[in-house]
């Protein structure tokens, strides 16, 4: 390695560490003082302030013992849809990143190769008005606490470029506080941080749990049943789940 290139990596070592500082300070920031119940807003927001190549922004927590994951934070009914879309369906940008440990960036969701992979996801996503989604694992040392997504409303390559250098971090210091904040396991979530979680990931449990009473099938198997009924109705997982609970719904009727 020439005296040059080497300067260059270390340049470029210390500006990726800067820019970690930075983005650890504001999100820090954003959050102090705040009560428990307006920390993911604000989170949202300044992810959102962060990130502005892109359209919106959510994060999700996974619960890998039921193979799904319940939304954290949204910032706008767009990204609310393609993170509950995903999780109704079982595929998409969010699962794929879960799944392999790594960033998966969708960059133009209508091309033959996305509408392959994921054919009724990206369908639903630009009917929703995205075009771009991005995801990114919040990794954590017992293994990805769950997901940041982004999504765009048109394909663009310099956002992509710039988002390819900024949307890492973000998503490492993320994960960082996350897991630092409240335990984010779907046992604890009862002394979370977070009470809309608790309060979906509570209701896709009993769900579930009401499932396998009533059909005699095991936990996953009363996924893939939540699942369907919320596709067949064009609905989320978390509103079926939640009629369940409070036995507005017969899961066994047609």
């Amino acid at each position: 390695m020439s005296t040059e290139s080497g300067a260059d990596g270390r340049d470029a070592t210390r500006t990726g560490q800067l820019d970690k500082v930075r983005i650890a300070r504001e999100l820090t920031t954003a959050i102090s003082g705040l009560p428990p119940a307006e920390v993911p807003d604000a989170l949202c927001r300044a992810c959102m302030d962060l990130l502005p190549e892109v359209s919106g922004v959510s994060a999700s927590i996974a619960l890998p013992e039921l193979g799904t994951s319940i939304l954290l934070f949204a910032s706008d009914e767009v990204a609310s849809l393609l993170a509950e879309t995903q999780f109704t369906l079982g595929e998409g940008p969010c699962v794929q990143a879960l799944r392999l440990g790594h960033p998966v960036f969708a960059t133009d969701l209508t091309r033959g190769l996305y509408t392959r992979r994921w054919p009724f996801f990206t369908a639903q996503a630009v009917q929703t008005g995205a075009e771009a989604v991005f995801s990114l694992p919040l990794a954590h040392p017992g293994g990805a606490l769950g997901t940041l997504d982004l999504y765009r409303k048109s394909a663009n390559a310099k956002s992509t470029r710039l988002l390819g250098a900024a949307a890492p971090l973000v998503a490492e210091v993320l994960a960082l506080m996350i897991g630092a904040l409240g335990d984010t396991s779907a046992e604890a979530f009862g002394d979370a941080m977070w009470p809309g979680a608790k309060r979906n990931a509570g209701d896709i449990h009993l769900a579930i749990g009401m499932i396998m009473t009533q059909m005699g099938v095991n936990a996953q198997q009363a996924l893939l049943v939540l699942r369907a009924r919320a596709f067949a109705q064009d609905r989320t997982c978390t509103d079926v789940a939640r009629e369940i609970v409070n036995r507005t719904m017969d899961i066994t009727c047609e």
